[in-house]
């Protein structure tokens, strides 16, 4: 697999980076994992506005899908071609209406189901195109969830929003690459069930015998040097922090 940062930035864009969005690529098909804002634009660095096979959102908080909107307009008003065809778009209950209600004035109450085929997660595996996918509810004020993408035998595990929880544990276990969010400083912020910080996203990837772990969501607030450094001190593997337009082979 092929995993690139289209945008790793949490609560709201940096001068750097989009928010949280990431394209996994396996036997030419393309997987996105969250839309966050800007994510649309740096998306069209790495692949064509209609080359997504399907789209994978984490939870319904802005930051992790909001550009799906733009997405909507590229799709459902494309003048060369005429309208794009539905792709499978996978969210928590609801997310239809939550998107319909943040765009606003659509054509429409169900247009933007034209352009995109709505799924509802639970927790439990899928396939989607070459990929087998399991789901885990994970710890968010919303409804919310990990993923574990897995082909051919490699396992990409990618954590959405969450606090500490067993089922992060259980869903990593045993990964190649952990794409886990790390928004809190340790010692600094200490909000239950909200975000991890770099220790405990440390930790979590020492407890599950991760093969590579990856910082992300990380708000332009928050030193990233510092959950790189607290992360390190726990797990024992290599780690780094996520950049914006980097790829990584899984």
């Amino acid at each position: 697999m092929k995993l690139t940062v289209v945008g790793c930035s949490g609560s709201f864009p940096s001068a750097e980076s989009a928010c949280s969005s990431y394209l996994v690529e396996a036997d030419g098909y393309r997987l996105l994992l969250d839309m966050g804002n800007g994510a649309l634009g740096e998306l069209q660095r790495h692949c064509g506005l209609y080359d997504l096979d399907a789209v994978l959102l984490s939870h319904l908080h802005a930051d992790h899908c909001v550009d799906m909107c733009g997405y909507f307009v590229a799709r459902y008003y494309r003048f060369d071609g005429g309208r794009a065809g539905a792709i499978p778009v996978y969210g928590p209950q609801g997310t239809e209406r939550r998107l319909v209600t943040a765009y606003g004035d659509v054509p429409h109450e169900k247009c933007m189901g034209e352009v995109f085929d709505f799924r509802t997660l639970t927790p439990g595996t899928f396939t989607v195109g070459p990929f087998t996918v399991r789901t885990a509810r994970v710890c968010h004020p919303v409804e919310a969830f990990g993923f574990r993408v897995e082909y051919g035998g490699r396992s990409l595990v990618y954590s959405g929003d969450t606090g500490p929880c067993q089922a992060l544990h259980e869903l990593a276990d045993g990964c190649d690459l952990f794409l886990c969010e790390a928004a809190f400083t340790h010692g600094k912020e200490d909000i239950p069930e909200l975000h991890l910080n770099g220790r405990q996203a440390g930790e979590h990837a020492e407890r599950a015998g991760v093969g590579r772990l990856l910082l992300t969501h990380i708000p332009p607030w928050t030193d990233p040097q510092v959950n790189l450094r607290d992360a390190q001190a726990v797990f024992e593997g290599p780690a780094e922090l996520a950049k914006a337009g980097a790829t990584y082979e899984v």
